[in-house]
Parts: C-alpha cells; structure tokens; sequence
C-alpha cells in the first residue's frame, strides 16, 4: 500500500455529469472523504503551507468546506469560525451576496467571530468563479481579521475564480481545466 503523502488525489474525485443542473460537471469529493488516508493527506498538504504562518482562525462555508476547515484547524491549533447561510446563526451577523457559477447566493458570519487584526485561513472544498471565497475574505476584513491565505481540495481553472483572491497566498491541491 502506498504512503499516505504518495496517494494520487485525482483518483478519488468522482465526476457527475449535468449536476446540480445541465451543463455543470461535479467535481465529487465523496470518494475521497471515504479513504480515510486520502483524506488525510487532503487535509495535510491543505495545512501544510500554513503551519508556521501563525494562523488564529480558520473559517470555512458551508456545508462541504466545514469537512475540509475542521481537521485543518485543529493541524493549525486555531479557532474555527463558520461561515453559513442566511439564517441559520444565532447572534448578530454580517452578510455578503455573491455570484456562483450557476446563480447567486449570500452568506453571513457572526459579527465578533473574527478579533481585529486575526491572522485567518479561507478554506473550501472546491475554487469554482470565486464567489464563495471572495465572500468569505471581505466578511473576514470587515471583521477586522487579516487573511493569510486560502485552500482548497479542487480548482476549477477555467472558471477564474483565483482572480478574485490573487492577493492571497492560494493553495489548491487538484486543478482541472
């Protein structure tokens, strides 16, 4: 058996043809969160470029980002900060509405998540237009948190989404074209 760190990610993403809609490939990330040493080593390379940036939060969209943002928050000994939908957090929140490559979709934080001047990693399972990170990032600012970087599981290149976060350091572990 191959060592974790020697394991071809590609191998475990399954695609599915027209969803959520015709047109769209899905890229299918079950597979991999079923191998437990695939996702392992997911989980490490996703970390790894941050271990000694001194991250104090890692925040993430729901729903499939929070799989990826918890076991890299506890690699990186940070705090774990959701980032949800409308509705769905408790106290007072901060929103942002953003496009997706198939609509529009609006996301919201609670308000004193972030302490100014926190150091954050942006995680997410999938870089599609960049919408959703894009999201996450201003929300993460307005909080008065500074984002150190962004990572992801799979990159969709040619939808662009790395334009609209060029400004942070970006690690994508698999990149389709």
């Amino acid at each position: 058996m191959p060592k974790s760190n020697d394991l071809d990610l590609t191998a475990f993403i399954r695609d599915i043809p027209d969803f959520p809609k015709p047109g769209i490939l899905f890229r299918d990330n079950t597979p991999l969160l079923a191998a437990p040493a695939a996702l392992r080593q997911a989980v490490d390379r996703m970390a790894e470029p941050f271990r000694d940036a001194g991250i104090d939060v890692v925040t993430a969209a729901e729903a499939r980002g929070f799989l990826f943002a918890v076991p890299i928050a506890l690699r990186l000994n940070a705090a774990l900060v959701p980032i949800r939908k409308p509705g769905k957090l408790p106290h007072d929140t901060i929103s942002y509405t953003y496009d997706l490559e198939y609509g529009t979709d609006t996301l919201e934080i609670h308000a004193d998540a972030v302490t100014s001047g926190a150091k954050v990693l942006v995680v997410d399972d999938l870089l599609a237009t960049g919408g959703t990170v894009e999201a996450c990032c201003r929300m993460v600012e307005q909080s008065g948190g500074t984002v150190v970087g962004c990572a992801f599981l799979i990159e969709l290149l040619g939808l662009g989404g790395v334009e609209k976060i060029q400004q942070y350091q970006t690690v994508s572990l698999i990149k389709y074209d």
